[in-house]
């Protein structure tokens, strides 16, 4: 597959994936009126009336922070990993590899951030290679060899010229969205409830609004987004090597960060971490059934066949 045809994949998976967000969600919120309905929670005769209620203003809701998010989404990733830019007199040297690498894959030279943390990580965002960033931890830059160095940032600009961080954008604040307003109405439900009986009922509604939302976001969600992510770390891998010839060098990097992938920033924002080169953190059992990314190991296997071991 070459980038034109894994460009046209990014499309389809962006319209497939927007499209299943809003099916899942109303199949869900079906099962709950069902439930609602039979036992007179909801003053509906049949399941579908109440979910028809529901679903337009918690799929507004949805749009509108999708579409936010879409547009400002890169400022607040960045944000939540603590990254901040650098200046050419800062980091000439990261500077001329990074513009250097960027030439080589036929992309805008993307800004630069730098992550105050010693681990080995790093990210691409942008919603087109024009407005992308890569933020990289001092920890990988300090670390890493000029070459392996580089095949990280080739593989972070792989990402970028196969507009996967566009659809990464998409889907980490589709699941954000959820999993936000679904605590927000577990909250909400307590104060709601207190008084009267009607005031109860309210409560009930909410909460089980809030359960479908948290539902979604911690379960349905992750599955869609478990579908496309992983063949796209793949990938980028090989695209990387296409534009550094060297897979030697991507599979030292990889080995390296296997050891220290954790970033502290980014322990109280999980999604944001899926968009990294690496997950950064070990996973429980359950956890690692929606890992967006292919174990390292598996990953390294593939780049020693490209080299013939």
């Amino acid at each position: 597959m070459n980038v034109y045809d894994q460009i046209s994949a990014n499309n389809r998976s962006t319209a497939m994936i927007l499209c299943a967000f809003p099916v899942a969600l109303f199949v869900m919120l079906f099962l709950l009126s069902l439930l609602l309905v039979q036992t007179d929670i909801l003053p509906f005769a049949t399941p579908i009336g109440s979910t028809l209620m529901i679903f337009p203003w918690i799929f507004l809701v949805a749009f509108i922070w999708i579409i936010i998010s879409y547009f400002k989404g890169g400022a607040m990733i960045l944000g939540m990993a603590h990254a901040h830019p650098i200046t050419f007199e800062e980091n000439k040297e990261l500077f001329r590899l990074v513009e250097n690498t960027a030439i080589m894959a036929g992309l805008p030279t993307p800004k630069i951030y730098l992550i105050k943390d010693e681990s080995l990580n790093a990210f691409a965002i942008g919603r087109k290679p024009e407005e992308a960033s890569v933020a990289l931890t001092e920890g990988i830059v300090n670390k890493l060899d000029k070459a392996a160095l580089q095949a990280v940032i080739a593989h972070e600009l792989a990402h970028i010229g196969n507009r996967d961080t566009r659809l990464m954008i998409i889907t980490v604040a589709g699941i954000g969205c959820f999993i936000f307003f679904g605590e927000l109405l577990l909250r909400s439900a307590g104060r709601v409830g207190r008084g009267n009986k009607k005031g109860g009922q309210a409560a009930l509604v909410i909460l089980a609004i809030g359960v479908v939302c948290l539902l979604f976001g911690y379960l349905v969600a992750p599955i869609l987004r478990f579908a496309l992510s992983r063949r796209r770390e793949y990938q980028a891998d090989a695209t990387a090597v296409k534009i550094t010839r060297d897979p030697d060098a991507l599979a030292r990097a990889l080995s390296k960060i296997a050891e220290d992938p954790r970033v502290e920033a980014l322990d109280a924002s999980p999604l944001v971490g899926n968009m990294c080169i690496a997950n950064p953190g070990k996973a429980g059992f359950i956890s690692k059934l929606y890992l967006t990314h292919p174990p390292l190991e598996h990953r390294i296997i593939a780049l020693r066949k490209m080299m013939g071991h």
